[in-house]
């Protein structure tokens, strides 16, 4: 495996490069068209904004996503079964640190994982998904989530979303800029001739548009072909194919979009966030693979949940499209992996969309603060957090129930 991390650095800190040359060149030209010669200029403020991006992301970056999300840090008496999966997975990742536990306040369907190395990663997931998911499919969204900090991704997706934010902040100043000022150059380019103020100023507006456009596809093709790999690693850590393939499924047929999430850290979720069932997007806009494709991969494993049996899935599905998805050593390293059977995914599932919605309204009123009481009747009495007695009637059957805040 440690070979597949280090393939994924390179081939990351590749796109990563691309980007940074797109930033680079952008900055050269925006300055040059204010000031003639100043082109250099330009090339310090852009590293000088992506520093300062970057150092912001590093400093609060894991506290921003969580707070903009919403997520609540749970423990081990709160969400019991949650806990318990990501402990399974961390022993099996054979992750240095155990990572911290959060649930994101929404019925939608998603999950995510940050962390810059394994000893200060976190996962979240939604209430959504975990009143919609039996143990064995949680186990594989954890998985995969977990894949990510495995394989050392959340770094370079950091890396890379700081450079995509500096490239369409730039951006954004000098359209912004140039609306403003209508078009006027500095007197200090008074050298140039006419002709040339205006073809800098059309390359200019050019490099501008088309910039946040190409850093983006470069920004989501590093999360499509991440998303493959951390399905095939969080396969070989639960031995489990069709827990992941099962969950995805689900996954595939939520409507229920993450609000709160934005084209930077879309990248970060187990699924597309904001595409509504039905909903089609190209594959060079999409954050991430087909679904589908990613469900039929899992499905096409077999008994085997090795590393090999995955490329050769990978390449069936995809008909070679994809090329390889693990460097040949990587697959050396790997051995045959008996796949489990008879999990909880083969059982039928006891609730009803409407039960599910339920369960996951209970799981955000409790991370609200509710109280919640079963009283003997079969009623389960919600509490609010700003209820000031300690006794409440119970509606249905008249009962009075003590409070114990």
């Amino acid at each position: 495996m440690w070979e597949l991390i280090r393939a994924n650095q390179r081939k990351s800190a590749m796109l990563t490069f691309m980007m940074g040359i797109v930033l680079l060149a952008m900055g050269y030209v925006i300055a040059e068209y204010y000031y003639s010669g100043g082109g250099f200029f330009g090339v310090i403020l852009a590293v000088v904004i992506w520093l300062i991006l970057l150092l912001s992301a590093f400093s609060g970056g894991n506290a921003l996503l969580l707070g903009v999300s919403g997520a609540k840090e749970v423990t081990r008496h709160e969400q019991p079964m949650l806990y318990n999966v990501v402990e399974e997975i961390k022993l099996a990742a054979q992750l240095p640190a155990m990572p911290r536990i959060y649930v994101i306040p929404t019925k939608a369907m998603n999950a995510f994982a940050t962390g810059r190395k394994p000893e200060n990663s976190t996962v979240a997931v939604t209430a959504g998904l975990l009143a919609t998911l039996n143990r064995d499919e949680l186990q594989g969204v954890i998985a995969h989530e977990m894949a990510h900090i495995h394989n050392r991704d959340i770094l370079y997706m950091t890396y890379a979303g700081v450079m995509l934010g500096a490239i369409v902040l730039m951006s954004e100043l000098f359209l912004r800029g140039l609306w403003f000022s209508g078009g006027r150059r500095s007197s200090r380019s008074s050298s140039s001739s006419g002709q040339l103020g205006l073809i800098l100023m059309v390359v200019a507006i050019v490099m501008a548009i088309l910039a946040p456009i190409l850093a983006q596809i470069l920004y989501f093709s590093i999360s499509r072909k991440r998303e493959y790999l951390a399905d095939a690693t969080a396969v070989r850590f639960t031995r489990y194919p069709e827990g992941l393939a099962s969950a995805l499924a689900k996954l595939s047929h939520s409507n229920i979009p993450m609000e709160k999430a934005n084209k930077v850290t879309a990248p970060m979720y187990i699924s597309a966030p904001w595409i509504a069932k039905g909903k089609s997007f190209t594959q060079l806009s999409s954050t991430h693979p087909p679904i589908e494709k990613r469900i039929q991969i899992l499905r096409s494993m077999g008994s085997n949940a090795s590393l090999p049996e995955y490329q050769s899935a990978y390449k069936f599905i995809l008909k070679g499209k994809g090329g390889d998805l693990l460097p040949e050593s990587a697959l050396k390293e790997s051995n045959f992996i008996q796949a489990k059977k008879g999990g909880d995914v083969d059982k039928a599932q006891p609730f009803s969309d409407k039960d599910k919605a339920r369960v996951a309204g209970d799981i955000i009123r409790s991370m609200a603060g509710f109280v919640f009481i079963n009283c003997a009747c079969g009623l389960k009495i919600k509490v609010p957090p700003d209820y000031k007695g300690d006794k409440i009637t119970c509606p249905r059957c008249g009962t009075m129930q003590a409070i114990s805040h």
